[in-house]
């Protein structure tokens, strides 16, 4: 078994963008650590040029890849296909969208998968952040990087591919020193439950505290959102996750109507036929919600 450590710079991070640079170590596992035995880089020629924001990012021009063959010529594609063995573990920073790009070239991997980025938010919940440049000051990788790069013979640049992959190869060792590779593995297929928001209104607030006292905004973002970028599927079963543990508790307010921004148990005080009526007219009204609602009434009945 071999560990593939691979980043790609691209010209852009849009559907239709395509790969610039390609760059990966293949690692032995040893008993701590890893031990490099292959490097492979190769810049080449896109089928589109490359966006100046993400020159401003990778600083590779389209000068530079002129007259570079296209990715799948290149000699680190073909050592690439040469590895792609399911004995073999494909490690990758937010491996989506390198994976997305390799497809693009025709690649399909047949390896298995760490993805750093979901093992980092899985065991380190409340870091700040869970990026890769983020994680070389975090836990101290940069103080490990001039003599891993000596062993190459690599200068290290921020943001070339090559230089993310050596970054990313002391992040596995780091995450190695107390996680099997297979551990890591099953982490990345895991699905992620985040504790806090990062985003909207609630941002930096367990998520469901404010299930429990605002579970119609956690509803609307399944419902508004669903599609975008912004709530993937670890987001969509957190949500739905913290709806059902906060049910009991769950305090609903009316979005519409005369009682707009009322709580059930307010309404049922003094307007208890308003509820009933709500529950045979208001088709908006979400299946929780209704549940709530008829909850209520049995309770006063």
């Amino acid at each position: 078994m071999k560990f593939v450590i691979l980043d790609t710079e691209t010209t852009g991070a849009e559907e239709k963008d395509r790969i610039c640079q390609i760059a990966f170590i293949v690692a032995e596992p040893q008993l701590v650590a890893t031990t490099i035995e292959e490097v492979h880089e190769d810049l080449c020629k896109p089928p589109l040029p490359i966006g100046y924001g993400a020159s401003a990012v990778h600083h590779i021009t389209n000068e530079m890849v002129e007259k570079m063959p296209p990715c799948t010529e290149t000699e680190s594609f073909r050592a690439l296909e040469k590895l792609n063995v399911p004995e073999n573990i494909m490690v990758i920073q937010n491996a989506p969208f390198d994976l997305a790009m390799l497809e693009k070239e025709g690649f399909v991997s047949k390896m298995r998968l760490i993805d750093t980025l979901r093992c980092l938010r899985h065991l380190y919940p409340d870091l700040e952040a869970h990026g890769l440049q983020y994680a070389r000051y975090a836990f101290g990788l940069y103080k490990s990087e001039k003599k891993e790069a000596k062993s190459i013979g690599l200068k290290i640049q921020a943001h070339d591919a090559l230089g993310d992959v050596l970054v990313l190869k002391l992040l596995l060792d780091f995450l190695l020193l107390d996680h099997t590779p297979e551990e890591l593995v099953e982490l990345t297929a895991k699905p992620i439950t985040y504790k806090t928001f990062r985003f909207g209104k609630y941002r930096g607030e367990e998520i469901v505290e404010v299930a429990k006292k605002d579970p119609g905004y956690i509803e609307w973002l399944l419902m508004e959102k669903e599609g975008e970028e912004g709530l993937d599927e670890d987001w969509r079963q957190t949500l739905e996750k913290a709806l059902e543990i906060a049910e009991e508790e769950a305090v609903w307010l009316f979005p519409f109507g005369k009682y707009r921004g009322q709580s059930i148990d307010e309404i049922a005080q003094h307007d208890a036929g308003y509820l009933r009526w709500a529950l045979e007219n208001m088709e908006k009204l979400s299946e929780r919600m209704k549940k709530a609602i008829r909850k209520r009434i049995g309770s006063i009945e």
